[in-house]
């Protein structure tokens, strides 16, 4: 049997359409899940990415709910109380930020950010836990800079860093239902998010030298590793943030 098989689970991709969460949802409809991929506003890569499945064979239901919205929510939890077998796995992709020097942030772009990047998660897992049960996993999608100062990304960065320390504190409150919390922290990948980046092509060189093979990750491999959270195959692993940055972590900066 494989313990990547997620044929007969179902899932739900909060910010599923675009970036690493399309890439996600794609993966675990590979692995045979029935996935539900959320978004707000991106119509046309929502399409973009449906299209992208049919060519595979596969079938990918798109569900539009604004995740940091009460009436969003209850469209979230309406759809994953109508599972058959309740929800298998869940995964937050979903982000936004502000990329400003530190003298520009405000308030309301704090609250902003932290609205959807930490606050979104813990509401959604509220709303879906009725039907996370025995087996069910939940993946938090963080990012490096969680744990690394990276150049004006001081509010996204704090955001990731309240959600990898969120997700562990729901590991251990979900573990003795037999749900697995855990953190999927992907290195820097080409994405639509660098076209608000200042000076990305630069940045992204950076990245990638930074990386001992000398490039980025592709969003296949970091999709590979959050099925391998979401499936049984990560059983071990409760409260775990993995990262998934071909090694760039570990090398010198300045190399």
């Amino acid at each position: 049997m494989n313990p990547m098989d997620l044929h007969g689970r179902n899932a739900l991709v909060i910010g599923g359409t675009r970036g690493i969460g399309a890439a996600i949802a794609l993966q675990l409809a590979r692995a045979g899940a029935s996935v539900v991929a959320n978004h707000v506003r991106t119509v046309a890569a929502a399409d973009a990415m449906v299209q992208a499945a049919a060519a595979e064979g596969l079938t990918i239901e798109l569900l539009r709910a604004d995740a940091t919205s009460d009436a969003g929510l209850a469209a979230i939890k309406e759809r994953v109380a109508a599972m058959e077998g309740g929800l298998g796995c869940l995964v937050f992709a979903a982000a936004t930020g502000v990329h400003r020097p530190f003298e520009q942030l405000t308030g309301r772009h704090f609250d902003f950010t932290f609205a959807l990047n930490v606050k979104a998660f813990l509401a959604v897992v509220q709303a879906v836990s009725p039907q996370l049960t025995e087996g069910s996993t939940v993946v938090a999608v963080s990012s490096e800079g969680a744990e690394r100062a990276v150049p004006q990304y001081h509010l996204v960065g704090a955001s990731k860093g309240a959600l990898e320390s969120l997700a562990r504190h729901l590991a251990v409150e979900l573990a003795p239902r037999g749900v697995r919390v855990n953190v999927l922290s992907p290195g820097a990948a080409l994405t639509d998010v660098w076209k608000v980046m200042p000076d990305a092509e630069q940045r992204l060189a950076r990245e990638a030298a930074r990386s001992p093979r000398g490039r980025l990750n592709t969003l296949d491999e970091i999709a590979m590793a959050a099925l391998f959270l979401a499936s049984p195959a990560s059983s071990g692993l409760i409260g775990h943030t993995l990262v998934v940055d071909g090694g760039a972590r570990m090398n010198n900066p300045a190399a």
